[in-house]
């Protein structure tokens, strides 16, 4: 269950009625999307929370999703609409149905603040599963869409998180073994680095998400090992002998 930002600002509530009303003809009943985005700031793994101004409500960017949609572009057009990223690779790594995930007095609280009194039975209260992607981009890719403020975004150490809203904190946890294990597989950090890059560069994005050091000859033998690097042409940044060979995903890989 997500918050629809410009529908419950302070003298909006006619908005968020309308909202409340048409949903059931638009919306999916019960499903919606959420999504744990990752960026590696200052050699470190940190996730995207977005804050509720004025308030220690927090939570990870999400939606509903519209009844003629595909769930695929559903989680896009939420991202974009949340944060203006686009052309990204998001992966799908969970769904989550437990019963109680969506009890959350803390909304109910957020809209009677606002002026707005819930009706009983209401489905934005009821049950709701969520698919959940993940992606790890550059920080820099994200371009807050609040215009009212009513959102702040902020990058955490997911290893020391607030309490967030929902069952959002255990999505986070989720992501990250997810995230760890997909590093090698789905090409991940495509979105991270550039279209080229070195070696060291690459370690630099694995060493973040594991928050491990590895062995430079023996991750570039693993690297070279899972096929998925073509070699380009020497860096001459310096002397011959000290530049590092640029390296980039083979386009067989990339999955969009």
């Amino acid at each position: 269950m997500h918050i629809p930002e410009h529908l419950i600002i302070q003298g909006d509530i006619r908005g968020f009625e309308h909202f409340m009303a048409s949903s059931n003809d638009r919306l999916l009943p019960s499903v919606s999307i959420d999504t744990v985005i990752f960026s590696i700031i200052e050699s470190k793994l940190n996730v995207l929370v977005l804050k509720i101004s004025g308030t220690d409500y927090q939570m990870i960017p999400g939606g509903y999703v519209a009844k003629d949609e595909e769930l695929d572009d559903a989680a896009y057009r939420i991202l974009n609409e949340r944060t203006g990223i686009s052309n990204l690779f998001l992966e799908q790594f969970y769904t989550s149905g437990r019963v109680n995930r969506a009890t959350d007095i803390r909304l109910k609280e957020i809209l009677e603040n606002s002026g707005y009194v819930m009706p009983e039975g209401n489905w934005f209260e009821q049950r709701f599963i969520s698919v959940c992607y993940y992606a790890l981009i550059d920080s820099s890719m994200v371009k807050p869409n609040s215009p009212s403020g009513f959102f702040e975004y902020r990058w955490l150490d997911p290893d020391s998180l607030p309490v967030l809203f929902f069952d959002h904190n255990m999505l986070i946890n989720r992501a990250v073994e997810r995230l760890r294990i997909d590093m090698d597989q789905k090409l991940v950090g495509f979105n991270l680095l550039n279209e080229t890059f070195t070696m060291n560069e690459l370690q630099s994005v694995y060493e973040a998400v594991f928050q491990n050091k590895f062995s430079r000859a023996n991750f570039q033998r693993k690297m070279l090992s899972l096929d998925i690097l073509e070699r380009l042409d020497k860096l001459y940044t310096g002397g011959s002998h000290k530049a590092p060979y640029l390296y980039r995903f083979k386009q067989s890989q990339v999955g969009f």
